[in-house]
Protein backbone atom coordinates (compact mmCIF):
# COMPACT_ATOMS: atom_id res chain seq x y z
CA UNK A 1 0.00 0.00 0.00
CA UNK A 2 2.75 2.45 0.95
CA UNK A 3 4.65 1.69 -2.26
CA UNK A 4 1.59 2.56 -4.30
CA UNK A 5 0.94 5.77 -2.38
CA UNK A 6 4.52 7.01 -2.02
CA UNK A 7 7.41 4.67 -2.87
CA UNK A 8 10.00 6.99 -1.38
CA UNK A 9 8.16 6.94 1.93
CA UNK A 10 9.08 3.27 2.01
CA UNK A 11 12.71 4.28 1.59
CA UNK A 12 12.63 6.60 4.58
CA UNK A 13 10.68 4.13 6.72
CA UNK A 14 12.94 1.23 5.78
CA UNK A 15 16.12 3.13 6.59
CA UNK A 16 14.71 4.32 9.90
CA UNK A 17 13.53 0.82 10.75
CA UNK A 18 16.93 -0.65 9.88
CA UNK A 19 18.71 1.76 12.24
CA UNK A 20 16.13 1.47 14.99
CA UNK A 21 15.75 -2.31 14.99
CA UNK A 22 19.46 -3.04 14.75
CA UNK A 23 20.40 -0.57 17.46
CA UNK A 24 17.46 -1.72 19.59
CA UNK A 25 18.65 -5.32 19.36
CA UNK A 26 22.15 -4.24 20.37
CA UNK A 27 20.90 -2.28 23.38
CA UNK A 28 18.63 -5.12 24.42
CA UNK A 29 21.46 -7.61 24.27
CA UNK A 30 23.61 -5.34 26.39
CA UNK A 31 20.72 -4.40 28.74
CA UNK A 32 22.17 -2.07 31.36
CA UNK A 33 25.77 -2.72 30.40
CA UNK A 34 25.70 -0.77 27.14
CA UNK A 35 28.05 1.86 28.56
CA UNK A 36 30.52 -0.69 29.87
CA UNK A 37 32.06 -1.22 26.43
CA UNK A 38 32.16 2.39 25.22
CA UNK A 39 34.43 2.04 22.16
CA UNK A 40 32.31 -0.82 20.83
CA UNK A 41 29.11 1.09 21.51
CA UNK A 42 30.43 4.20 19.77
CA UNK A 43 31.56 2.26 16.72
CA UNK A 44 28.30 0.36 16.55
CA UNK A 45 26.09 3.45 16.82
CA UNK A 46 27.95 5.22 14.05
CA UNK A 47 28.00 2.15 11.79
CA UNK A 48 24.26 1.66 12.14
CA UNK A 49 23.56 5.30 11.28
CA UNK A 50 25.87 5.18 8.27
CA UNK A 51 24.31 1.95 7.00
CA UNK A 52 20.86 3.48 7.32
CA UNK A 53 21.86 6.41 5.11
CA UNK A 54 23.51 4.10 2.57
CA UNK A 55 20.41 1.92 2.49
CA UNK A 56 18.31 5.01 1.82
CA UNK A 57 20.58 6.05 -1.04
CA UNK A 58 20.57 2.58 -2.62
CA UNK A 59 16.82 2.22 -2.46
CA UNK A 60 16.23 5.75 -3.72
CA UNK A 61 18.05 4.81 -6.94
CA UNK A 62 15.32 2.26 -7.62
CA UNK A 63 12.45 4.74 -7.30
CA UNK A 64 10.73 6.41 -10.25
CA UNK A 65 11.53 10.11 -10.73
CA UNK A 66 8.06 11.15 -9.57
CA UNK A 67 8.40 9.53 -6.13
CA UNK A 68 8.35 11.87 -3.15
CA UNK A 69 7.88 11.72 0.56
CA UNK A 70 4.74 13.55 1.57
CA UNK A 71 3.15 12.88 -1.82
CA UNK A 72 -0.50 13.29 -2.55
CA UNK A 73 -0.41 16.99 -1.73
CA UNK A 74 0.79 16.61 1.87
CA UNK A 75 2.12 19.88 3.23
CA UNK A 76 4.94 19.52 5.73
CA UNK A 77 4.73 21.86 8.71
CA UNK A 78 7.73 23.94 9.92
CA UNK A 79 8.43 21.63 12.87
CA UNK A 80 8.55 18.45 10.76
CA UNK A 81 12.32 18.63 10.30
CA UNK A 82 12.95 14.90 10.12
CA UNK A 83 10.25 14.37 7.46
CA UNK A 84 11.79 17.13 5.39
CA UNK A 85 15.21 15.53 5.64
CA UNK A 86 13.73 12.11 4.82
CA UNK A 87 12.27 13.70 1.70
CA UNK A 88 15.68 14.96 0.65
CA UNK A 89 17.37 11.65 1.42
CA UNK A 90 14.78 9.67 -0.52
CA UNK A 91 15.27 11.76 -3.65
CA UNK A 92 19.04 11.50 -3.71
CA UNK A 93 20.23 9.46 -6.64
CA UNK A 94 23.73 8.72 -5.37
CA UNK A 95 25.83 8.73 -2.26
CA UNK A 96 27.43 12.14 -1.89
CA UNK A 97 31.09 12.11 -0.97
CA UNK A 98 31.11 15.29 1.08
CA UNK A 99 34.45 16.76 1.99
CA UNK A 100 36.13 13.40 2.45
CA UNK A 101 39.54 14.95 2.04
CA UNK A 102 41.54 14.58 5.28
CA UNK A 103 42.73 17.83 6.87
CA UNK A 104 46.08 18.65 8.42
CA UNK A 105 44.99 21.04 11.18
CA UNK A 106 41.73 22.05 12.84
CA UNK A 107 40.81 24.42 15.66
CA UNK A 108 37.52 23.94 17.51
CA UNK A 109 35.89 26.44 19.87
CA UNK A 110 33.78 24.65 22.45
CA UNK A 111 31.51 26.17 25.13
CA UNK A 112 30.99 25.58 28.83
CA UNK A 113 27.63 24.11 29.82
CA UNK A 114 25.43 24.10 32.91
CA UNK A 115 23.64 20.80 33.51
CA UNK A 116 20.45 19.91 35.38
CA UNK A 117 19.23 23.53 35.78
CA UNK A 118 17.71 22.42 39.06
CA UNK A 119 15.21 19.57 38.59
CA UNK A 120 16.33 18.36 35.13
CA UNK A 121 18.72 15.76 36.51
CA UNK A 122 20.84 14.25 33.69
CA UNK A 123 18.47 15.53 30.97
CA UNK A 124 18.41 19.35 30.92
CA UNK A 125 21.27 21.77 30.31
CA UNK A 126 22.25 25.08 28.75
CA UNK A 127 25.17 26.37 26.71
CA UNK A 128 27.25 28.99 28.55
CA UNK A 129 28.96 31.82 26.66
CA UNK A 130 32.41 30.84 27.94
CA UNK A 131 34.75 29.12 25.50
CA UNK A 132 37.86 27.00 25.25
CA UNK A 133 39.86 26.29 22.09
CA UNK A 134 41.37 23.01 20.99
CA UNK A 135 43.78 22.76 18.05
CA UNK A 136 44.74 19.35 16.70
CA UNK A 137 47.34 18.97 13.96
CA UNK A 138 49.25 16.18 12.29
CA UNK A 139 52.70 15.71 13.78
CA UNK A 140 55.65 13.34 13.96
CA UNK A 141 54.89 12.47 17.60
CA UNK A 142 52.03 12.40 20.13
CA UNK A 143 51.96 15.55 22.24
CA UNK A 144 49.49 17.49 24.41
CA UNK A 145 50.20 21.13 25.30
CA UNK A 146 47.68 22.55 27.78
CA UNK A 147 47.32 26.07 29.13
CA UNK A 148 44.69 28.03 30.99
CA UNK A 149 42.28 26.96 33.73
CA UNK A 150 43.09 23.53 35.14
CA UNK A 151 46.01 22.92 32.77
CA UNK A 152 48.16 21.50 35.56
CA UNK A 153 45.45 18.95 36.39
CA UNK A 154 44.75 17.77 32.84
CA UNK A 155 46.12 14.36 31.84
CA UNK A 156 48.70 14.59 29.08
CA UNK A 157 48.17 11.07 27.73
CA UNK A 158 45.43 9.26 25.83
CA UNK A 159 43.10 9.41 28.85
CA UNK A 160 42.56 13.12 28.14
CA UNK A 161 38.93 13.50 27.07
CA UNK A 162 39.95 15.38 23.91
CA UNK A 163 41.88 12.30 22.82
CA UNK A 164 39.03 10.00 23.87
CA UNK A 165 36.60 11.98 21.70
CA UNK A 166 39.01 12.09 18.75
CA UNK A 167 39.55 8.32 18.93
CA UNK A 168 35.79 7.78 18.78
CA UNK A 169 35.59 9.97 15.66
CA UNK A 170 38.33 8.03 13.86
CA UNK A 171 36.64 4.75 14.85
CA UNK A 172 33.42 6.07 13.32
CA UNK A 173 35.34 6.93 10.15
CA UNK A 174 37.00 3.49 10.23
CA UNK A 175 40.41 5.10 9.81
CA UNK A 176 43.66 4.70 11.77
CA UNK A 177 44.60 7.50 14.14
CA UNK A 178 47.73 9.36 12.99
CA UNK A 179 50.30 10.97 15.27
CA UNK A 180 48.83 14.26 16.42
CA UNK A 181 49.69 17.30 18.49
CA UNK A 182 46.93 18.65 20.75
CA UNK A 183 47.00 22.29 21.91
CA UNK A 184 44.36 23.04 24.54
CA UNK A 185 43.65 26.61 25.69
CA UNK A 186 41.07 26.35 28.46
CA UNK A 187 39.00 29.19 29.87
CA UNK A 188 36.28 26.86 31.20
CA UNK A 189 36.80 26.36 34.94
CA UNK A 190 38.11 22.82 35.36
CA UNK A 191 35.97 20.36 37.37
CA UNK A 192 33.64 23.08 38.64
CA UNK A 193 30.27 21.87 37.31
CA UNK A 194 30.53 23.75 34.00
CA UNK A 195 30.98 20.84 31.62
CA UNK A 196 34.75 20.93 31.13
CA UNK A 197 34.87 17.17 30.44
CA UNK A 198 31.95 17.32 27.99
CA UNK A 199 33.57 20.26 26.21
CA UNK A 200 36.74 18.20 25.78
CA UNK A 201 34.80 15.20 24.47
CA UNK A 202 32.84 17.25 21.93
CA UNK A 203 35.92 19.17 20.80
CA UNK A 204 37.80 15.91 20.29
CA UNK A 205 34.99 14.32 18.26
CA UNK A 206 34.58 17.35 15.99
CA UNK A 207 38.34 17.71 15.50
CA UNK A 208 38.62 14.01 14.70
CA UNK A 209 35.82 14.10 12.14
CA UNK A 210 37.37 17.07 10.33
CA UNK A 211 40.88 15.60 10.33
CA UNK A 212 39.58 12.25 9.10
CA UNK A 213 37.46 13.89 6.39
CA UNK A 214 34.33 12.18 7.69
CA UNK A 215 30.77 13.42 8.18
CA UNK A 216 27.94 11.88 10.18
CA UNK A 217 24.16 11.84 9.60
CA UNK A 218 22.20 14.20 11.84
CA UNK A 219 18.49 14.33 11.00
CA UNK A 220 16.74 11.27 12.34
CA UNK A 221 19.90 9.84 13.92
CA UNK A 222 22.04 12.61 15.50
CA UNK A 223 25.09 10.38 15.23
CA UNK A 224 27.49 12.92 16.78
CA UNK A 225 25.22 13.17 19.82
CA UNK A 226 25.13 9.36 20.08
CA UNK A 227 28.92 9.17 20.25
CA UNK A 228 29.27 12.02 22.76
CA UNK A 229 26.41 10.91 25.04
CA UNK A 230 27.65 7.31 24.99
CA UNK A 231 31.06 8.44 26.24
CA UNK A 232 29.60 10.87 28.79
CA UNK A 233 26.68 8.67 29.86
CA UNK A 234 23.96 11.33 29.58
CA UNK A 235 23.08 14.25 27.26
CA UNK A 236 22.61 17.21 29.62
CA UNK A 237 26.11 18.63 28.96
CA UNK A 238 27.06 17.28 25.54
CA UNK A 239 23.77 18.26 23.83
CA UNK A 240 24.08 22.01 24.55
CA UNK A 241 27.82 21.80 23.86
CA UNK A 242 26.98 20.50 20.36
CA UNK A 243 23.82 22.43 19.51
CA UNK A 244 23.87 25.49 21.80
CA UNK A 245 20.96 27.07 23.66
CA UNK A 246 18.94 25.15 26.24
CA UNK A 247 18.59 21.46 25.41
CA UNK A 248 16.28 18.78 26.80
CA UNK A 249 17.61 15.28 26.03
CA UNK A 250 16.25 11.80 26.65
CA UNK A 251 16.91 8.23 25.54
CA UNK A 252 13.95 6.83 23.63
CA UNK A 253 14.97 3.19 23.99
CA UNK A 254 16.91 3.19 20.73
CA UNK A 255 18.96 6.35 20.74
CA UNK A 256 19.55 9.70 22.40
CA UNK A 257 17.31 12.53 21.20
CA UNK A 258 17.32 16.19 22.16
CA UNK A 259 15.21 19.28 21.53
CA UNK A 260 15.94 22.99 21.97
CA UNK A 261 13.97 24.98 24.54
CA UNK A 262 13.60 28.74 23.88
CA UNK A 263 15.86 31.11 25.80
CA UNK A 264 13.96 34.14 27.15
CA UNK A 265 15.37 37.42 25.82
CA UNK A 266 17.41 39.51 28.22
CA UNK A 267 18.33 36.59 30.48
CA UNK A 268 21.83 36.54 31.95
CA UNK A 269 23.88 34.00 33.86
CA UNK A 270 25.63 34.99 37.08
CA UNK A 271 27.82 32.19 38.43
CA UNK A 272 29.86 31.85 41.55
CA UNK A 273 32.80 29.52 40.89
CA UNK A 274 34.56 28.35 44.09
CA UNK A 275 38.32 28.04 44.22
CA UNK A 276 38.14 24.28 44.83
CA UNK A 277 37.30 21.52 42.36
CA UNK A 278 34.33 19.20 42.67
CA UNK A 279 34.52 15.59 41.57
CA UNK A 280 31.40 14.21 39.90
CA UNK A 281 32.03 10.84 41.54
CA UNK A 282 31.94 12.46 45.00
CA UNK A 283 28.79 14.41 44.14
CA UNK A 284 27.01 11.29 42.90
CA UNK A 285 28.09 9.35 45.98
CA UNK A 286 26.09 11.83 48.07
CA UNK A 287 22.89 10.61 46.40
CA UNK A 288 20.91 7.69 47.73
CA UNK A 289 20.19 4.59 45.63
CA UNK A 290 16.43 5.21 45.59
CA UNK A 291 13.98 8.12 45.53
CA UNK A 292 10.53 8.34 47.05
CA UNK A 293 7.33 8.84 45.11
CA UNK A 294 7.01 12.25 46.74
CA UNK A 295 10.47 13.27 45.52
CA UNK A 296 9.80 11.97 42.01
CA UNK A 297 6.46 13.78 41.85
CA UNK A 298 8.09 16.99 43.09
CA UNK A 299 10.69 16.95 40.32
CA UNK A 300 8.26 15.98 37.57
CA UNK A 301 6.16 19.01 38.43
CA UNK A 302 9.12 21.36 38.77
CA UNK A 303 10.83 20.43 35.50
CA UNK A 304 7.51 20.79 33.64
CA UNK A 305 6.97 24.16 35.31
CA UNK A 306 10.51 25.24 34.39
CA UNK A 307 10.21 24.23 30.73
CA UNK A 308 6.84 25.99 30.47
CA UNK A 309 8.30 29.17 32.00
CA UNK A 310 11.19 29.14 29.53
CA UNK A 311 8.88 28.51 26.57
CA UNK A 312 6.54 31.32 27.66
CA UNK A 313 9.42 33.67 28.49
CA UNK A 314 7.93 34.05 31.97
CA UNK A 315 11.00 34.74 34.10
CA UNK A 316 8.90 35.24 37.23
CA UNK A 317 8.15 31.50 37.30
CA UNK A 318 11.79 30.40 37.12
CA UNK A 319 12.34 30.56 40.89
CA UNK A 320 9.94 27.70 41.58
CA UNK A 321 10.88 25.97 38.33
CA UNK A 322 14.50 25.32 39.35
CA UNK A 323 13.60 23.79 42.73
CA UNK A 324 14.76 20.21 43.15
CA UNK A 325 14.35 17.23 45.48
CA UNK A 326 16.60 14.63 43.86
CA UNK A 327 20.15 15.97 44.16
CA UNK A 328 20.47 19.57 45.41
CA UNK A 329 19.33 19.02 49.03
CA UNK A 330 21.54 15.95 49.35
CA UNK A 331 24.60 17.64 47.88
CA UNK A 332 23.98 20.82 49.86
CA UNK A 333 23.90 18.90 53.12
CA UNK A 334 26.86 16.61 52.39
CA UNK A 335 29.26 18.70 50.29
CA UNK A 336 28.21 22.31 49.67
CA UNK A 337 26.93 23.98 52.88
CA UNK A 338 26.98 27.36 51.14
CA UNK A 339 24.49 26.27 48.44
CA UNK A 340 21.14 27.19 49.98
CA UNK A 341 22.36 30.35 51.76
CA UNK A 342 23.69 31.50 48.38
CA UNK A 343 20.41 30.65 46.62
CA UNK A 344 18.53 32.67 49.24
CA UNK A 345 20.93 35.61 48.92
CA UNK A 346 20.80 35.63 45.10
CA UNK A 347 17.00 35.59 44.90
CA UNK A 348 16.73 38.25 47.62
CA UNK A 349 19.05 40.45 45.52
CA UNK A 350 16.77 40.10 42.50
CA UNK A 351 17.76 36.89 40.73
CA UNK A 352 14.91 35.15 38.95
CA UNK A 353 16.31 31.75 39.90
CA UNK A 354 19.38 30.07 41.37
CA UNK A 355 20.58 26.46 41.32
CA UNK A 356 23.60 24.16 41.63
CA UNK A 357 25.32 23.94 38.23
CA UNK A 358 25.84 20.32 37.27
CA UNK A 359 27.40 18.34 40.10
CA UNK A 360 28.86 21.56 41.57
CA UNK A 361 30.57 23.32 43.14
CA UNK A 362 29.49 26.27 40.92
CA UNK A 363 26.20 27.98 41.78
CA UNK A 364 24.29 29.54 38.87
CA UNK A 365 21.84 32.43 39.08
CA UNK A 366 19.52 33.56 36.29
CA UNK A 367 18.83 37.28 36.02
CA UNK A 368 16.96 39.51 33.59
CA UNK A 369 17.01 43.01 32.15
CA UNK A 370 19.90 42.78 29.69
CA UNK A 371 19.42 44.61 26.40
CA UNK A 372 22.10 44.44 23.73
CA UNK A 373 25.69 44.73 24.88
CA UNK A 374 25.53 45.21 28.65
CA UNK A 375 28.56 47.52 28.60
CA UNK A 376 26.46 50.12 26.78
CA UNK A 377 23.50 49.74 29.14
CA UNK A 378 22.91 51.45 32.50
CA UNK A 379 23.63 49.10 35.40
CA UNK A 380 20.44 50.25 37.14
CA UNK A 381 18.38 48.57 34.42
CA UNK A 382 19.83 45.18 35.29
CA UNK A 383 20.37 43.30 38.54
CA UNK A 384 23.36 41.12 37.65
CA UNK A 385 25.84 43.21 39.68
CA UNK A 386 23.66 43.19 42.79
CA UNK A 387 23.16 39.43 42.50
CA UNK A 388 26.89 38.81 41.96
CA UNK A 389 27.79 40.79 45.08
CA UNK A 390 25.14 39.01 47.14
CA UNK A 391 26.44 35.59 46.05
CA UNK A 392 30.00 36.54 46.90
CA UNK A 393 29.02 37.79 50.37
CA UNK A 394 27.07 34.59 51.06
CA UNK A 395 30.12 32.52 50.12
CA UNK A 396 32.45 34.56 52.31
CA UNK A 397 30.14 34.09 55.28
CA UNK A 398 30.69 30.36 54.88
CA UNK A 399 34.43 30.78 54.44
CA UNK A 400 34.35 30.03 50.69
CA UNK A 401 36.48 32.00 48.22
CA UNK A 402 35.90 32.10 44.50
CA UNK A 403 35.18 34.18 41.41
CA UNK A 404 31.94 35.54 40.02
CA UNK A 405 31.33 35.50 36.25
CA UNK A 406 28.54 37.30 34.40
CA UNK A 407 27.67 35.97 30.96
CA UNK A 408 24.70 34.63 29.01
CA UNK A 409 23.38 31.54 27.25
CA UNK A 410 25.11 30.97 23.90
CA UNK A 411 22.77 30.20 21.03
CA UNK A 412 25.24 28.01 19.13
CA UNK A 413 27.48 25.20 20.29
CA UNK A 414 30.95 24.00 19.34
CA UNK A 415 32.26 25.16 15.99
CA UNK A 416 35.29 24.90 13.75
CA UNK A 417 37.12 28.24 13.61
CA UNK A 418 40.22 27.22 11.64
CA UNK A 419 41.08 24.39 9.28
CA UNK A 420 43.97 23.61 6.93
CA UNK A 421 43.50 23.20 4.05
CA UNK A 422 40.33 25.25 4.29
CA UNK A 423 36.95 24.05 3.07
CA UNK A 424 36.72 27.19 0.95
CA UNK A 425 39.92 26.30 -0.91
CA UNK A 426 38.56 22.89 -1.87
CA UNK A 427 34.92 23.82 -2.48
CA UNK A 428 35.17 24.91 -6.08
CA UNK A 429 34.34 28.56 -5.49
CA UNK A 430 32.02 28.44 -2.47
CA UNK A 431 33.12 30.73 0.39
CA UNK A 432 32.12 29.40 3.79
CA UNK A 433 31.71 31.50 6.95
CA UNK A 434 34.86 33.23 8.11
CA UNK A 435 36.67 31.83 5.08
CA UNK A 436 36.90 28.33 6.57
Amino acid sequence: FLMKQSPSLVVACSATALAGLTLGYFLASKKHNVLDDKPKAVAFVTRVNSEAVLATDQMSQELPPSSSVGGGGEVLKPHQHEKKMAQKLALRSSVELENQRPRDLVTVRVPATSANMGPGFDCLGCCVDMWSEVTVERSDRFEIVASGDGAEQMPLDDTNYVVVGLKAAFEAANKPIPLLKYTIVSTIPFARGLGSSSAAIVAGIIAGLVLAGHRLPCWGSEALLQIAATIEGHPDNVAPAIYGGIQLGIHNGSRWITERIPTPPGMQLVMFVPDFIGKTSTARAALGPTVTRKEASFNVGRVAYLVNALCQGNLDCLKEGVEDALHQPQRGDAIYPYLYPMITAATAAGANACYLSGAGPTVMALTSGASGDIFTQRVQERNDVAVANAMRRAAQEKGIEGKVFVTSIASEGAKVVKVEPSFTETSGGIVFKEGL
